[in-house]
């Protein structure tokens, strides 16, 4: 006989073993006080972004966040979103993971 907990704790591996067909996104880090004229962003240092999606700002130099999903052409990208999006993995044009995807991934937004 198989008791509830088993059950459950069947279903919660499952849901962990399925991590591995998560989506992938990239991201880039952006001047997000600068938008071009053309609604791109020009990538910056991803040095200047916070991991947690949160937007670092640096006085007068502005304020840098991640953009995700974006086309990236030469040293700007567009046709993204600075909204972080959840269950994905996201990984920066250095190959730097700053989310996991799947069960037990951070799904927070940034701005």
């Amino acid at each position: 006989m198989i008791s509830g907990i088993t059950i459950i704790s069947l279903l919660v591996v499952g849901a962990c073993a399925a991590d591995d067909d998560y989506e992938e996104v990239g991201a880039d880090c952006v001047n997000l006080d600068n938008q071009l004229p053309d609604g791109s962003y020009e990538v910056v240092d991803e040095d200047l972004c916070d991991d947690d999606g949160t937007v670092r700002y640096h006085g007068s130099h502005g304020a840098y966040g991640w953009y995700y999903g974006g086309a990236r052409s030469g040293t700007k990208v567009s046709k993204g979103t600075t909204v972080r999006p959840s269950d994905v993995q996201i990984t920066t044009r250095k190959g730097t993971v700053i989310q996991r995807g799947g069960f037990g991934g951070r799904g927070s937004s940034g701005s």
